[in-house]
C-alpha cells in the first residue's frame, strides 16, 4: 500500500508517519520509484503501536524510541528483552538524595520478602514502588502504606492473568510486543477499572444506605461517578 492508503487505515496523518520514518520509529517503505514507497500490514501494526502507546500510555516519543529498538533486537534472549523493555517503562524513583528513599526500599524489600517475591528491591519496578511510599508519605497520606500487603495480593492476581495472555504468543515479536502492551495499557486500563470500582465501592457505602435513596441501577452510581469518586 502506499503511505495515504497506510495513514487512511491507521488513522495517522501522512505527515506524522513521515516524521516516525525519519526519527526510526518505523521502517521506512520498500521503494517502488524515487518518489514512491510501498508499506505493508506490519507497518500498519507498528503505527497503532505506537499510538496506542502514546496517546493511552503517555509514553514520551524517546521512550517509545527505546522500547521498540529493544523489541527489534534479535540478539538479545527474550527473556533480556523483556527485563530491559519493563525497565525503559518504569518510571524512576526520584531523587537519590531524598533521606526517605533508603528507608522505603527497606520496606519494599520486606514487601518482597513477604510475599515470596523473588523481583529484587533495586529492580526498576521496586524503585517505583519506593518512590510512590516517599511521594503517600509527604503527601500526608503515610497509613495508605497499611494498604501495601492487601495491593501486592491483588497485583500478583492480576499479573497471572498478564502472563497468562503473554503466553498465548509463540512468535518472539508477539511475545515482547504483548509484554510491551501489557505493561504500558494494562497499566491504562486497570487504572480506569480500579476508579469504576471506586465508583461502585462509594455508591454501595455512601448512597445505598441513604434513607430515600433510588437503588435502583445506574442511578446511584452515575451521581458517585458525576460528583468524581
Amino acid at each position: 500500500m502506499r503511505i495515504g492508503e497506510l495513514s487512511r487505515r491507521s488513522g495517522v496523518p501522512v505527515p506524522t508517519i513521515k516524521f516516525y520514518v525519519r526519527e526510526g520509529l518505523l521502517p521506512a517503505g520498500r521503494l517502488t520509484s524515487p518518489n514512491q514507497a510501498s508499506y505493508d500490514d506490519g507497518h500498519e501494526r507498528r503505527l497503532r503501536l505506537i499510538r496506542a502507546l502514546l496517546d493511552v500510555g503517555g509514553l514520551p516519543l524517546a521512550a517509545i524510541g527505546d522500547v521498540l529498538r529493544v523489541m527489534e533486537d534479535p540478539a538479545q534472549p527474550v527473556h533480556e528483552v523483556l527485563g530491559v523493555a519493563a525497565k525503559r517503562l518504569s518510571p524512576s524513583s526520584g531523587d537519590e538524595s531524598e533521606p526517605e528513599l533508603g528507608a522505603a526500599r527497606e520496606e519494599v524489600a520486606d514487601l518482597l520478602k513477604r510475599m515470596g517475591w523473588r523481583a529484587g528491591p533495586a529492580s526498576p519496578g521496586g524503585e517505583s514502588l519506593a518512590g510512590v511510599l516517599v511521594a503517600l508519605r509527604r503527601a500526608g497520606h503515610g497509613a495508605f502504606i497499611d494498604l501495601l500487603d492487601d495491593y501486592a495480593a491483588a497485583a500478583e492476581q492480576v499479573a497471572l492473568v498478564d502472563l497468562d495472555y503473554v503466553s498465548r504468543r509463540v512468535a518472539r515479536e508477539d511475545l515482547v510486543e504483548s509484554v510491551v502492551v501489557g505493561t504500558v495499557l494494562g497499566e491504562a486500563m486497570f487504572g480506569a477499572l480500579r476508579r469504576l470500582a471506586h465508583t461502585e465501592a462509594s455508591t454501595r457505602a455512601y448512597e445505598d444506605g441513604r434513607p430515600g435513596a433510588d437503588t435502583s441501577p445506574g442511578t446511584a452510581g452515575g451521581e458517585a461517578e458525576a460528583a468524581g469518586v
